[in-house]
């Protein structure tokens, strides 16, 4: 059986040869200036547990695949969801990620350190720079799956079909997903349910997860087809492994170490997420309670102290609990997709990194 140094040491041997992969001369030679190259390499340089990479290349090798042919998508999907967290944190205004700051932020700084801009326009400057090197992750991730036909004689239609379905359908629900969670933090929390909640963390995360997992066993099996058995399984088990994450994600925003996990506990308090956390603790607050909660979530002004108190409070009245319930659920759904795989080591490293996603602490 896997043990946790076996997982953790498989989990940093993949990452190494991804980010290996991504440093390349052939590709960081192409990002000018030298301010969009650093914005592009900065939440890599800063690191990364690089989950949804292993994801893929377990699954690759659960399903009697060659994982080092899965490498380029591998690489590809850590960089499609690096561009998406630097767009996030310009849209959740967090100033820091992986114990660093944020690339919005830290060209903010930048612009006032280097150029001597004023606030305002430095502000913009940051927020012009994670833009566009957003932009320019994305892109880079697509031309990325078209190494897995020229380089590792991957049938091409397989790069075509994941090129077409993370352009069209990933992005799509993640943006669905992303939007909703903007939306909802505005909306009156007796308007959103547990049900628009779980939807949509399923696209804002669990999608990117799922995509893992398809690509992996997709490439592994050499087949163009997404709904041939083993795929559809090694899918569906991934994406219930993402909302799963988002769950414990969740808890860790709230109740988490700041140190640990490399950016601000609170600050999804402060945006007024509607997480299930917030809807369980609401739910079984009287009035007072309720009260208390609704005049620190949503409010961007809200300290130390109240923040403190709101976490407390979703504690208390079973939020954190409920949540981490319900990832559980997730998780032991997902390893019943397992079932259908042959054993070998590869599932056994499927299981335990889907353990992982609930167990982690940062």
């Amino acid at each position: 059986m896997i043990q946790y140094d076996d997982f953790m040491r498989a989990l940093a041997e993949r990452k190494k040869i991804v980010y290996k992969y991504l440093y390349r001369e052939e590709f960081s030679s192409r990002f000018h200036p030298q301010h969009i190259r650093d914005a592009i390499y900065a939440y890599m340089d800063n690191g990364g547990k690089s989950l949804r990479p292993a994801a893929l290349m377990f699954a690759c090798g659960a399903v009697g695949g060659d994982e080092r042919k899965a490498v380029p998508a591998a690489a590809a999907i850590e960089i499609f969801h690096t561009w998406t967290l630097v767009h996030d944190d310009i849209i959740d205004r967090d100033s820091k990620r992986r114990g660093g700051p944020t690339v919005h932020e830290a060209f903010r700084q930048r612009a006032i350190r280097e150029f001597g801009y004023s606030e305002e326009d430095a502000a913009h400057y940051g927020l012009s720079i994670a833009i566009l090197a957003g932009d320019m992750q994305q892109g880079w991730a697509v031309s990325i799956l078209t190494k897995l036909a020229e380089q590792e004689g991957i049938d091409p239609r397989i790069p075509l079909y994941l090129i077409k379905d993370a352009e069209m359908r990933v992005l799509s629900l993640l943006i669905d997903g992303e939007m909703r969670d903007v939306q909802f933090s505005k909306t009156n929390i007796h308007d959103v349910s547990e049900e628009d909640v779980l939807d949509m963390l399923s696209k804002k995360t669990g999608v990117l997860y799922e995509f893992a997992g398809k690509a992996g066993a997709m490439i592994g099996l050499n087949t163009p087809d997404p709904d041939h058995p083993l795929a559809a399984a090694v899918s569906a088990f991934a994406a219930d492994c993402g909302a799963a994450f988002q769950l414990q994600d969740d808890i860790l925003g709230v109740v988490g170490d700041e140190e640990a996990l490399g950016k601000p506990v609170g600050s999804d308090i402060r945006e007024g997420k509607r997480t299930t956390i917030a809807l369980q603790a609401y739910r079984n607050g009287n009035r007072e309670q309720r009260e208390l909660l609704m005049s620190v979530l949503g409010n961007p002004n809200a300290d130390a102290k109240q923040l403190k108190k709101a976490a407390e409070l979703m504690r208390e009245l079973g939020g954190i609990d409920y949540t981490a319930n319900l990832a559980k659920r997730h998780i032991e759904r997902a390893l019943g997709r397992l079932e259908a795989l042959p054993p070998s080591e590869y599932r056994d490293l499927l299981h335990f990194w889907a353990d992982y996603m609930i167990q982690r602490t940062f």
